[in-house]
């Protein structure tokens, strides 16, 4: 169900704090360089504001009052996941804040590069359409659809360090011509009705209290006979949420990834149809059989599946050792105050988060591409 409620804005408020905490570095190196430049009282506000949400609060535990107090704040919950965690998915994953298939002998940047114009392929992108990229993190997905479809992309952000990232990516590759980013809360968007040929979102929209709120918002953006596509991330028919097992690898995976309320296959489907889209394609793009290596090799460190000596680094990096080195890394850097408080506890969010996601991935419970692609009816 939509919420009766939704977040109220405050872009002024939301840019102090970006300046408090961010300060510069969003034109800093990725990864350690721009986490380094930190304020420290900032961070540890942030910190302290995203995981009173999950703190002594166990999937045994769990009411639906707790999971409805995450749902009435998920504007700031997931705001300030980001404040947290963008410098860490920058170091260990790249631009690109997704997973993927992978082909044989597929390096990984080329398959999440392939995995987004896979999705601009099945909704028709073609040039000069006016595209709006709903979640769209620090720019990686649309700089890649512009260049791939010739479309012109709007970004859309609730987090003020992901959009100045995604703004400078965006020059240093001379594309501020067909890409721009714009602030603003998904559930409650600023442009006018019918204003889009296309929208697309790419395991963004899980962030949303409610799917049927997030994909009515959206259509109600498009044009007549516009196109949405999706990559969600959701449970699949096999998770029960009575059993306690299948409750914590959901529970890990929504701490760890800034999300309020996942929800089932079935859901998401019945949301697209009550928005009002006439559906075309839905399919589990992770239960494909063919593909030679499963989607959460690289989370997972699965070395046998390295197919490129320089995909070893990033690969690395996701490993129990490549993880467990980045701990003590960020502890030590804690302690001597050169890293502000708080990031060992998020870099240790994100390796339970990545642990829960290769059990969900494993056992078939979690998918995180399941495609589906809808239109708006004509006028």
């Amino acid at each position: 169900m939509a919420p009766t409620a939704l977040e109220r804005e405050d872009h002024v408020r939301d840019s102090a704090f970006n300046k408090a905490m961010h300060g510069k570095s969003a034109k800093e190196r990725a990864g350690m360089v721009a986490m380094l430049k930190k304020d420290k009282l900032a961070q540890q506000a942030a910190v302290e504001e995203y995981f009173k949400h999950w703190d002594d609060k166990a999937a045994g535990e769990e009411t639906e009052e707790i999971r409805k107090a995450r749902r009435d704040e998920y504007a700031t919950l997931t705001r300030h996941y980001y404040n947290l965690a963008t410098d860490l998915y920058e170091y260990g994953w790249g631009q690109s804040f997704h997973f993927c298939r992978f082909a044989y002998g597929e390096p990984f940047a080329q398959a999440i590069a392939r995995h987004e114009h896979y999705l601009a392929h099945v909704m028709g992108l073609r040039d000069n359409m006016r595209v709006l990229d709903v979640g769209c993190g620090v720019g990686g997905p649309a700089r890649e659809m512009v260049k791939f479809s010739g479309c012109n992309v709007i970004g859309l952000n609730n987090n003020d360090y992901q959009i100045e990232r995604a703004t400078h990516y965006a020059a240093k590759e001379g594309l501020s011509n067909k890409l721009k980013f714009t602030k603003g809360d998904f559930m409650q968007m600023s442009f006018p009705d019918n204003s889009f040929d296309a929208v697309y979102a790419i395991e963004a929209t899980v962030h949303a209290p409610s799917l049927e709120g997030i994909y009515s918002e959206i259509f109600r953006v498009l044009k007549p006979g516009g196109v949405f596509g999706v990559y969600e991330w959701l449970m699949t028919d096999n998770y029960d949420n009575g059993n306690p097992h299948h409750r914590e690898i959901r529970l890990g995976i929504e701490q760890g990834d800034g999300i309020s309320n996942m929800e089932k296959i079935e859901v998401a489907l019945e949301a697209m149809k009550k928005a009002g889209f006439q559906l075309e394609v839905n399919e589990d793009l992770a239960d494909r059989d063919e593909d030679p290596s499963p989607w959460y090799w690289p989370l997972a460190g699965d070395m046998k599946y390295l197919s490129s000596i320089g995909d070893f680094p990033t690969i690395l990096r996701m490993t129990k050792i490549g993880r467990a080195t980045v701990h003590k890394f960020v502890g030590m850097l804690e302690m001597i105050g050169i890293a502000p408080k708080g990031t060992q506890k998020t870099a240790d969010s994100l390796a339970v988060a990545a642990d829960c996601l290769v059990a969900g991935g494993k056992e078939k419970l979690f998918t995180p591409m399941y495609l589906m692609v809808g239109r708006k009816p004509e006028a």
